[in-house]
């Protein structure tokens, strides 16, 4: 058994100061003093928040989930552990079908063994059922139309997908796989109209990828994919580097959805936590130049955004609290992907992810499933 002293501990609601949090493998509850013998780690006025979940990240530190290495995802997992991150999906691009089937045969593996970092949690499929049109950074070349043949083999990985619903006809893959498995489907690379978006939304889709990235802008007379996602009910990525959505827009997306349909990601990769310079993505050359990553025609190649950095982000440029701007990284994908009994927040008898933050949100010690992972507790004074 462990115990929490000396925190500013973020329940659901608010920020309680005073109390111990107590936890082995899984929360035990809150109390006034720490039991007697009992290992404490003093907080030292540390935020102590629920681990963030990124339900949508390529790589990190120089490895991608697409990479022919086994070991790629395991580095990905201790790279993010030391931004906050307690678990995540490995997030898969357009590519040949071998390469993807490789890299969910990796996520199968990972998802099945103890690490010293991040937990994996299955993999998210970005693709290859995408529009060409909106394909951002997606090599066009494999894209194919929604298939439940090509997934049905990885069910028991694939947790989320991101797909064009208007390729799908008659909403026949939709329908499928909400009939079949609990995989949550997320409308994203997308050339839907708003009628096509709210047909989608009414079949099981209930999630949109990257908020505003990679579908139609909004207009007046034509409110497309971004017009269904704010005003349905259905959980919205955002990517809140600063680059992919200008923050002025931050308030506005969280007027339309409120504190609990707000999902923060990074869509990060491989030059996550790295050095600007030249990397790739999908097998396409990317210059990562002063924090911005590019294909070499100009689209920008996902981000170098960590997720504590994003809910940082989020925060100051808007109204909400930080335990609500916590939940988006944490509670909210956790209930996205139908977890949140045992995920997201530092509820009795949820699993012990727990994440110690700054005011600056710098993580200082990572907790996974009531393992230590990440601790720079020395390094902080207050």
């Amino acid at each position: 058994m462990k115990a929490i002293i000396n925190g500013k501990i973020m329940s659901r609601n608010k920020v309680l100061e005073n109390k111990v949090l107590i936890f082995n493998e899984q929360i035990m509850g809150l109390e006034d003093e720490a039991p007697l013998n009992c290992e404490v780690i003093d907080a030292k006025g540390l935020y102590v928040s629920p681990g963030l979940i990124d339900v949508h990240i390529h790589g990190s530190c120089g490895f991608d989930t697409m990479d022919d290495d086994p070991l790629a995802i395991k580095h990905i997992s201790q790279c993010i552990a030391k931004k906050g991150v307690t678990s995540f999906l490995p997030t898969t691009m357009t590519m040949e079908a071998e390469a993807i089937y490789k890299a969910l045969e990796h996520v199968r593996y990972w998802m099945n063994q103890p690490l010293e970092g991040a937990t994996v949690l299955g993999a998210h499929l970005e693709g290859p059922f995408i529009n060409e049109t909106f394909k951002g950074a997606q090599p066009a070349a494999h894209m194919i139309k929604p298939s439940f043949d090509f997934i049905k083999d990885y069910l028991d990985v694939i947790k989320l997908i991101t797909y064009a619903p208007e390729l799908d006809e008659n909403h026949y893959f939709t329908k499928k796989v909400k009939a079949k498995t609990k995989i949550t489907l997320s409308m994203g690379h997308t050339n839907a109209s708003y009628e096509e978006a709210v047909s989608a939304f009414a079949c099981g889709c209930s999630h949109v990828t990257h908020l505003f990235n990679g579908m139609r802008p909004l207009n007046h007379r034509e409110p497309g994919a971004v017009g269904a996602a704010l005003s349905q009910d259905v959980f919205c990525e955002l990517i809140a580097d600063m680059i992919h959505v200008n923050p002025g827009l931050y308030q506005f997306v969280l007027h339309n959805k409120g504190r609990d349909k707000v999902v923060l990601i990074t869509d990060s990769m491989r030059a996550g936590c790295m050095k600007d310079g030249h990397y790739d993505l999908g097998g396409q050359p990317v210059r990562v130049k002063n924090g911005v990553a590019r294909l070499e025609a100009g689209s920008l190649a996902g981000s170098v955004l960590t997720l504590n950095q994003g809910v940082h982000n989020f925060y100051r440029h808007t109204d909400t609290t930080i335990v609500d701007a916590v939940h988006m990284a944490a509670l909210n994908p956790a209930k996205s992907l139908g977890i949140s009994h045992r995920k997201g927040s530092l509820e009795l008898g949820k699993d012990a992810d727990i994440a110690l933050f700054n005011d600056e949100f710098s993580c200082f010690l990572t907790i996974c499933e009531g393992r230590v992972v990440y601790n720079e507790m020395k390094t902080y004074h207050g």
